[in-house]
């Protein structure tokens, strides 16, 4: 699937310890522009760790970490950010009861004027919302109203279209459809299929839902006890092999058609 393509983010024997405890041991893995890749695994396998020193939370012990071919090493998230890595937590890091712009922009409002006393140019910031928020599926009818009042999936699609806007090329999504319920969930995955069909974004999802793992996902890793216990191609892991799996009683192949929709 890759042969003409190279990896956006390559990670070699990565290592973390806090004290004495080694939380990765030696993790290696690539994400190409284009593919949704899991991360999967149980809790204490590693997952928030590795995202957390790829979003440059916590610094790495040894090992590199490599974007575009060029070797990084981050000592706070603003660094991460800069050279594209966009980090979309379980908490998004909304303000619920300010408007869908004001958590769009956040911290980078669009000003016309000198430093603090600029004025923001709150219509073109609207229609920038509305405009990057339709790319990826939700069509916002009022910019202006509290992000209180949004569902869970579109708060999801505006931390991930906020993300993208900024710069993204690498896109962490952090267990995005935990604590949704099922409509909303598919909201969420049809939100990150459209995002790979721009083409030019990776995109890791750690999950700890094997069903929408398997939906969504072009490649995986999982992880246990800070160490990679296996990789591969979705195809290679025979994705069928299980007919039929608890997502609220529906088929695979329905969830997978509904996606498609």
């Amino acid at each position: 699937m890759n042969e003409n393509k190279k990896p956006l983010i390559e990670i070699n024997n990565l290592v973390k310890r806090f004290g004495s405890f080694i939380a990765l041991n030696g993790v290696s893995l690539d994400v190409y522009p284009g593919e949704v890749h899991a991360l999967l695994g149980d809790n204490g396998a590693g997952k928030s760790t590795l995202i957390k020193v790829l979003a440059g939370v916590h610094p790495k012990t040894s090992g590199v970490i490599s974007i575009e071919g060029k070797e990084v090493d981050f000592s706070t998230p603003r660094q991460a950010t800069d050279v594209g890595i966009g980090t979309v937590y379980q908490d998004l890091a909304l303000n619920a009861l300010t408007s869908v712009t004001r958590n769009f922009f956040l911290g980078r409002e669009i000003k016309k004027g000198p430093g603090p006393f600029g004025v923001m140019q709150m219509k073109e910031m609207n229609e920038i919302t509305i405009s990057e928020m339709a790319k990826i599926g939700i069509n916002i009818s009022n910019p202006e109203q509290p992000v209180g009042t949004m569902s869970g999936g579109q708060r999801q699609t505006l931390a991930i279209a906020r993300a993208i806007y900024f710069g993204a090329k690498i896109l962490i999504l952090d267990e995005p459809t935990s604590a949704l319920g099922q409509k909303q969930q598919m909201e969420v995955l049809k939100t990150i299929k459209r995002v790979q069909r721009l083409g030019h974004i990776a995109i890791i999802l750690i999950t700890h839902n094997e069903i929408h793992a398997r939906l969504i996902a072009d490649r995986y890793t999982f992880l246990s006890l800070g160490e990679v216990i296996g990789k591969g191609m979705a195809e290679e892991l025979g994705g069928d092999d299980i007919k039929k799996l608890m997502a609220g009683g529906a088929e695979i192949g329905d969830l997978r058609d509904e996606l498609g929709a």
